[in-house]
């Protein structure tokens, strides 16, 4: 008897049976000898109430004495993709389940009824398993995988096709017993069990997968030299599967925070497993090793760091290329019910609508996916990116098997949701945001810059001085919303080793102020008044870690440390920014100037050049109805400043 598949469901891997093949159309010799699988089709009568007849002719294995042939698979995936300029279809509203179902029927080629078919959602890849007791509701899972009802659909579909050998699989890289934990919290188990079908791990840890078929066992990938993943493995039951069987690739459709998307191409790296340790399973993160070094180095040299993040990005691209050059995916069928905009993990921005894309060309499912989740030539990510106006896992993938993306065709009854610009929620682990509503094109989280000053340059008086002028200045009337409110606040920024040093400028100033109360002393709740904000966090790689500071505009003061990597967050009132503060008010003209000098050492220690700090500027106005101004907008349901994710950026010339 064999053993269960990492417990989830007791699995004997389907048998691959070979069809009976007709004579193989003569491939182009310059890309390999399988270069014409797609068109060795024998005309047989065809069920027309399964569509599922037809004889298909796979071509030469390419899993000759237990290892993979690269080098065929390669060029057959190369010779596919380039000629492959099928529509993708977009398909809109109901439940996952059935734009599941609906999404196979539109775009699973046909293919006989015994043929072998390998599902791959994406289970992996998110924060780790929450209690939803403490933590709204949320399991850590759901909003970051492909939703198992989804995936029912799909094999319902194909069950109506008269299709009986049907796998899902998943490669994590975690421990048998956190697959198994991941397969119930997840729904991946009932589901799977309700359907019949067994739920694989295509990860072999040495131990657990080394009885019966051994579907996650690696397999040597022969001809990856030159390549950037040269000690790539393939699982034994994907190996089959592309050899003998139809491989359908099932990804949410999502942002990532590294990637810029998930959906197939990014999705690829669950199939991966690499020899340069052991277990192979575990070292998935080789794909991109460089990241980690371009973290640590975006926290002491932001600018280097921003290059070296970059660099990491654009080899992982080349990396996740290398992947579907050899496992390429015979159909994408992708689930965004809803899409989800954010970083991929614990930051989500759901779509407001449902939808499903699918289609035979994984790199213009991939296209048609990155226009919706808004982040298709998109300037503002350009701007932060190098360049990159999309995600370079998919212009990598697309300059590779020479597949043009500029304008691929799209069908369906959810195409038009392509008609105008899309909302874009972006959030990269290198610091920066991109948010804007449908049909705005999608503004980066501002930037602010200080000018660099000798001590002494500047007195704290309240009047902006000549070299005050010399300062960039930022202004903003949005709300926290992003609602224009044409009430203006400007400000400009100087540094020294000694002090930051700020000139806020307001217009529209109701000057609501309890003057009667001392200027020399903290006021708590001073933000019940009107006042601005300074948010301001030394340590670019901990946004949750912050300094609050608030002036009001007659010279009061309260600051505070605030830190939301602690739970329950945690606020320090003793804190001192150790601020030097002068004001000037007009209350014929409703204007008010407030500069002030900040010399605590939580904030001069982290004044360098080119420093990049995230920040956060706010305004309090008016009774009654009060105005809650915002340079960078929360977009949160009610005002909240206290938002990290939501900060700009204060660069320090």
């Amino acid at each position: 008897m064999k053993r269960p598949i990492r417990g989830v469901v007791a699995v004997s891997l389907l048998a691959l049976v070979s069809c009976r093949r007709p004579a193989r159309v003569e491939a182009d010799a310059s890309v390999g000898v399988d270069a014409a699988r797609e068109v060795s089709v024998v005309p047989v009568a065809v069920d027309v109430t399964a569509n599922a007849s037809t004889v298909w002719d796979a071509g030469p294995s390419v899993v000759p004495a237990g290892e993979v042939d690269g080098a065929a698979l390669r060029a057959r995936h190369r010779a596919r993709l380039v000629k492959d300029t099928s529509a993708v279809a977009v398909l809109r509203g109901g439940s996952a389940r059935e734009l599941g179902r609906r999404i196979c029927e539109a775009k699973v080629p046909p293919r006989a009824k015994d043929t072998p078919i390998l599902i791959k959602p994406n289970l992996g890849g998110f924060e780790w398993f929450k209690d939803p007791a403490k933590s709204g509701g949320d399991d850590g899972v759901r909003g970051r995988i492909t939703d198992p009802e989804f995936v029912r659909g799909i094999v319902e579909c194909l069950k109506a096709r008269g299709h009986t050998k049907i796998t899902v699989a998943e490669g994590w890289g975690a421990t048998h017993a956190d697959f198994q934990k991941l397969a119930k919290v997840s729904g991946y188990e009932a589901v799977t069990t309700e359907l019949g079908v067994p739920l694989v791990a295509m990860d072999d840890d040495g131990v657990f997968d080394v009885e019966g078929d051994q579907p996650g066992k690696p397999l040597r990938v022969r001809g990856m030299e030159g390549s950037h993943a040269p000690t790539l493995l393939v699982p034994k039951i994907l190996a089959e599967h592309l050899d003998r069987g139809l491989f359908i690739s099932a990804p949410k459709i999502k942002n990532h925070r590294f990637g810029v998307t998930s959906v197939a191409i990014k999705g690829g790296q669950g199939t991966v497993m690499l020899s340069d340790a052991s277990p192979a399973f575990r070292q998935k993160w080789r794909m991109h090793r460089e990241l980690g070094d371009a973290l640590t180095l975006l926290k002491s040299d932001p600018e280097a760091g921003k290059k070296a993040y970059l660099a990491s990005l654009e080899v992982f691209a080349e990396r996740m290329a290398d992947v579907l050059e050899v496992n390429a995916p015979d159909v994408v069928l992708a689930e965004g019910a809803p899409m989800m905009g954010g970083d991929g993990f614990g930051k989500r921005w759901p779509s407001a609508e449902s939808v499903a894309v699918g289609g035979t060309n994984p790199i213009l499912v991939d296209r048609v996916a990155a226009e919706l989740l808004g982040v298709w030539d998109n300037e503002a990510l350009a701007r932060e990116l190098g360049g990159h106006r999309t995600s370079p896992l998919l212009t990598t993938a697309a300059k590779r098997f020479g597949v043009a993306i500029d304008r691929p065709a799209v069908e369906g009854d959810g195409k038009d949701l392509l008609a105008t610009r899309r909302p874009v929620h972006y959030v990269s682990m290198s610091g920066f945001a991109l948010h804007a509503d449908e049909g705005g094109e999608a503004a980066a989280r501002p930037e602010a810059r200080a000018l660099g000053i000798t001590e002494g340059t500047l007195v704290v008086d309240g009047v902006r001085e000549p070299a005050w002028d010399k300062a960039p200045v930022v202004s903003f009337d949005t709300d926290w919303s992003g609602k224009p409110t044409g009430v203006l606040t400007r400000v400009r920024f100087a540094w020294s080793e000694r002090a930051l040093t700020m000139l806020w400028e307001l217009e529209g100033a109701g000057l609501s102020v309890d003057a009667s109360r001392p200027a020399d002393v903290e006021r708590p709740k001073l933000y019940e008044e009107d006042c601005v904000e300074l948010f301001l966090a030394p340590d670019p790689a901990i946004r949750k870690r912050y300094l609050e500071v608030e002036l009001g505009p007659r010279g009061h003061f309260f600051d505070i440390d605030v830190d939301r990597t602690a739970k329950p967050a945690k606020s320090d009132a003793a804190w001192s920014s150790v601020p030097t503060i002068a004001t000037r008010v007009d209350p014929a003209a409703r204007t008010a100037t407030i500069e002030v000098a900040l010399r605590a050492p939580e904030i001069t220690s982290a004044l360098r050049k080119g420093a990049r700090l995230p920040l956060g500027l706010y305004r309090m106005e008016g009774k009654g109805e009060r105005l809650y101004l915002a340079w960078s907008p929360t977009r949160t349901k009610r005002p909240d400043f206290h938002v990290p994710d939501a900060f700009g950026t204060l660069v320090l010339e």
